[in-house]
């Protein structure tokens, strides 16, 4: 059967294969672990010939047991966007960075001995592993980073930085070119320090939420050594899941079908992206992917989807509530408390303590069914 990946995988792919090296960016909620995730299956993937059957072939204890046909074209993109196109012993190798993500962890380098008695051994690393099987014979490396700027990325990197650019590695054969860049590193089988290159084949993935506070931002110099790829909150993605038509209209006071609280919550995170966008920069925005987790397709019934939809307010809330952290003022306009509608449900109030003026945001303890059409059409204004 054809493989059926999104064209997000197929232009992540396509940078892989030119540049080596690509950084996944984008607000929480955007589909990035998602991509990842996909990439990960299609770098694994064979593309193979594919003749369209006569019809849907049912497929016995598949969790869609008639799936639908899909293009011969979807094969043949794969084939001219896929990675090392002619090397069939191919392997992922995954990490994730967080604060005490270490050289020796990534790299090579010395570690207690669990026998004791104030020996060492030296391991290598997650970079390292996946080099040695990109230069094996028929050997293709995905390197995949979750969460690079959570970590020191630039020690743990270390003098590896300049030897992952493209330009940089080894030959398809392994030898040396005349830019091919070696740096310092213990060998794990001898540990003597060794010169060491990075082969053709090795390709690195890495995710990041530009929003998160890391160990230490990511620099310039460590940041164009990669091809970036955005991720971005997208209405017609959410528009597209819930079918909804983006006319314009003006919303019912009173819903009619479940369609209008989908529209009222999309319109809702829309204007709250737009405020958050303003007041703390786009990279603090919540993605479409808030509205697509819990139910597995949208429920018809209106109550039952202001309950689905009134499950999810507290993540856009407490997400809210972060961005503006001890910024009362800022919540509200967020949530277009100040200057919407009289009969929005939350209230800025003014008030004193121990003779100082305060801001407090009061509202409804619970969001609910009974409340959450309200809700979002005036945060939507």
């Amino acid at each position: 059967m054809a493989n059926n990946f999104s064209p997000e995988c197929f232009e992540v792919l396509d940078l892989l294969k030119k540049r080596k090296n690509v950084l996944i960016s984008g607000p929480p909620g955007t589909g990035k672990s998602t991509l990842l995730g996909e990439v990960i299956r299609a770098f694994e993937t064979t593309p193979t010939a594919f003749t369209p059957a006569a019809g849907p072939v049912h497929v016995p204890g598949a969790q869609i047991p008639i799936p639908k046909e899909i293009p011969a074209e979807v094969d043949v993109k794969l084939q001219s966007v896929w990675p090392a196109p002619k090397r069939t012993n191919r392997k992922v190798f995954r990490t994730v960075f967080h604060q005490n993500s270490k050289y020796r962890e990534f790299i090579s380098g010395l570690v207690p001995s669990i026998a004791g008695g104030g020996t060492f051994k030296v391991i290598s690393g997650t970079l390292y592993q996946a080099s040695e099987h990109g230069k094996s014979a028929n050997g293709a490396a995905l390197l995949v980073i979750d969460e690079i700027n959570r970590g020191p990325a630039v020690q743990v990197f270390g003098g590896s930085i300049v030897a992952i650019e493209t330009d940089k590695r080894l030959a398809e054969d392994n030898t040396p070119l005349s830019e091919t860049q070696y740096f310092q590193m213990m060998n794990p089988a001898t540990g003597d320090n060794v010169e060491y290159a990075l082969p053709e084949h090795l390709y690195i993935l890495a995710a990041m939420n530009q929003a998160d506070a890391s160990v230490e931002p990511l620099d310039v110099a460590f940041l164009r050594r990669w091809a970036p790829y955005r991720l971005t909150f997208s209405a017609e993605v959410l528009r597209k899941y819930f079918d909804l038509v983006a006319d314009g209209n003006p919303l019912p006071a009173v819903p009619t079908d479940a369609k209008h609280i989908y529209e009222a919550a999309v319109r809702a995170l829309e204007a709250i992206n737009s405020k958050i966008r303003l007041g703390r920069g786009a990279e603090f925005q919540l993605g479409h992917g808030v509205y697509l987790t819990g139910h597995p397709v949208p429920e018809t019934d209106i109550e039952l989807a202001k309950t689905a939809m009134a499950e999810l307010w507290s993540y856009i809330q407490v997400h809210v509530e972060e961005v503006f952290f001890g910024d009362i003022r800022g919540i509200a306009a967020t949530l277009n408390v100040i200057g919407g509608s009289a009969t929005h449900p939350f209230k800025l109030i003014e008030t004193t303590f121990a003779d100082e003026p305060r801001l407090e945001l009061q509202g409804p303890f619970r969001i609910d069914a009974g409340n959450i059409y309200e809700l979002f059409c005036a945060v939507a204004g």
